[in-house]
């Protein structure tokens, strides 16, 4: 966070933010039950990490929640944008999407549909690409986190989900993706290549991902 690129200092703090995230929620400090809280409290986190990769009077830094986004002619919302302006035109934004895993839904029922969760994994990289392919943002990053080992350390991989392998460890990209899941089309089409290492702190896991240009 010390770099004198904006854009260094800013994914850094993107990084920091989740570890720091990932602790408290692991460590109990912070409860998390669906997306939205898990969305409000990392914004909160890297708030605080502002002023600490401000270096310049005229640098402003902007974090906003559900901003719109429009790809190929469709909206959509995107978690968080992380926006930072410096010296002349230097600008630098970056998109964060973020999936939430519980076993028992805000209402204490059981979530169940883990299929349809790994696919939303894959679709928010998808997403990711496509921010950067329209100049909406100049980078992606994925943020997830869930408390089901089965996902992380699979004991097989025979179901057809599994086509959406989000396990630790899983490496790939470029892919197309067309496996239906609960019924409906899939089409998933991912330029970039993908490495998934999962950190477990308490009861869950965090995951932390970028694609990489082949």
């Amino acid at each position: 966070m010390e770099s004198k690129e904006l854009s260094e200092r800013m994914r850094a703090a993107v990084s920091y933010s989740w570890r720091v995230f990932s602790r408290k929620v692991g460590n109990g400090l912070i409860p998390i039950n669906k997306e939205a809280s898990m969305q409000l409290q990392y914004a909160h986190i890297l708030q605080q990490l502002l002023p600490f990769i401000t270096f310049h009077e005229n640098e402003k830094f902007e974090i906003e929640l559900e901003s719109n986004g429009i790809i190929n002619g469709r909206s959509r919302e995107i978690d968080l944008t992380f926006s930072g302006k410096g010296n002349g035109h230097e600008y630098h934004k970056i998109a964060i999407e973020m999936k939430c895993y519980r076993t028992l839904s805000a209402s204490n029922g059981n979530r169940g549909a883990t299929d349809i969760f790994m696919k939303d994994v894959y679709e928010d990289f998808y997403l990711l690409e496509q921010y950067v392919s329209c100049g909406i943002a100049q980078e992606g990053v994925s943020l997830v986190m869930n408390e089901l080992s089965r996902l992380v350390q699979p004991k097989n991989k025979k179901a057809k989900c599994w086509d959406y392998d989000i396990s630790n460890g899983a490496v790939f990209g470029p892919i197309t993706l067309n496996t239906p899941i609960g019924g409906k089309t899939i089409d998933i089409r991912l330029g970039m290549t993908y490495v998934l290492n999962w950190v477990k702190h308490g009861e869950f896991w965090f995951l932390e991902t970028q694609g990489v240009q082949v």
